[in-house]
């Protein structure tokens, strides 16, 4: 019995996402609903990062190469694959809103995630397979160097706009089209929450947990924990590529200084304050660190957008005071064990 409550769940979950979908961009004010959709794709990435950071206890802090991997693959699919492929694509980019954009852009997009993702997971494997024997500060040093090997590389590729950014192939008239929406970066949400919720509680995820722990002690119970650490890189990076595609087809414009070393530092901060280990934590902190800083923006104007970096680290800092093990710290929020709390006592 419990499957077909399972599917009946899941549909219905896909049912409300397609209506949001279709409705939210009608009567939703665009700019709370862009913050709404980059919130989204931040939980992406916060969860995503927090499976190398939080679950093996690695130091990443060039997250955001991978979302650009994906970011430039994805959308450099969607373009370039327009006539052979997604010729039902108009060459605009402007699918439009309602039921019939979802039907439209269901077979892009999910080419674009699934080849971003790809990209950025083998880039990830072959960063991850000699770095990952390296530990603290000097991991830390190859993943910002790899970031920055990653902004180079995009800024002298003309075929991806260089520094200009990419929005299309201007020879054929194709844009990169907006094929993201809300159905797709919170469905992708939902299925990596679930993803990292149930790897912590598996054989694998507590391997994981091991190595964070204490690497040499995982090791003496025969571990391989190069190959744990390796293989939460590649599917944190894999995820990483995923929200970079959704980036991509949201923005249509992707500019590779969407993708730097500040970037990765914003989703570091994400991870840390909402404490390392904890999904519910990132998912909490990354709406919250990406709707602050868009509605502050918006009502202060390009003043504070200067002093925002001040305002993350000064937030680190009261944190480590205040909480240093973060919001949640390892721990996450159980709605089984909030109903156990305020469940009456059964009367004698």
């Amino acid at each position: 019995m419990t499957k077909p409550i399972n599917y009946v769940i899941a549909l219905a979950i896909l049912g409300v996402l397609a209506t949001l979908s279709v409705i939210l961009p009608i009567y939703m004010d665009d700019l709370v609903y862009r913050v709404l959709m980059l919130s989204g794709i931040a939980v992406i990435m916060a969860v995503s990062l927090n499976l190398i950071n939080g679950f093996t206890g690695q130091f990443s802090i060039g997250h955001a190469g991978f979302q650009a991997v994906g970011a430039y693959v994805g959308a450099a699919l969607t373009v370039y694959g327009h006539n052979d492929i997604f010729g039902h694509l108009p060459k605009d980019g402007q699918i439009g809103t309602g039921w019939m954009s979802l039907a439209v852009g269901a077979g892009p997009m999910l080419a674009s995630m699934l080849a971003g993702g790809l990209a950025a997971a083998l880039i990830g494997y072959i960063v991850g397979l000699p770095s990952l024997r390296l530990r603290g500060d000097y991991l830390a040093i190859v993943t910002l160097g790899f970031g920055e090997i990653i902004r180079v590389i995009v800024e002298n590729n003309d075929s991806v706009g260089g520094p200009r950014g990419f929005s299309g192939n201007l020879d054929i008239g194709v844009s990169v089209p907006a094929i993201t929406n809300f159905f797709w970066v919170f469905g992708v949400a939902i299925v990596v929450i679930l993803f990292a919720r149930n790897l912590r509680f598996s054989i694998s995820g507590l391997q994981y947990l091991a190595v964070r722990e204490d690497e040499v002690a995982a090791q003496a119970v025969g571990i391989d924990t190069t190959r744990t650490k390796v293989n939460a890189f590649v599917i944190g990076s894999f995820f990483a590529g995923v929200g970079g595609s959704l980036f991509a087809h949201y923005e249509q414009t992707i500019l590779i200084s969407s993708f730097n070393f500040v970037r990765s530092f914003d989703f570091v901060t994400i991870v840390v304050l909402g404490g390392l280990g904890s999904v519910t934590g990132s998912i909490i902190s990354a709406l919250v660190l990406t709707a602050l800083p868009e509605i502050l923006r918006s009502s202060l104007g390009a003043q504070f957008n200067q002093y925002r970096l001040v305002s993350y680290a000064l937030l680190l800092i009261v944190m480590m005071l205040v909480r240093p093990q973060g919001i949640f710290g390892r721990g996450e929020l159980s709605f089984a064990k909030l109903r156990n709390k305020f469940k009456k006592p059964a009367t004698q």
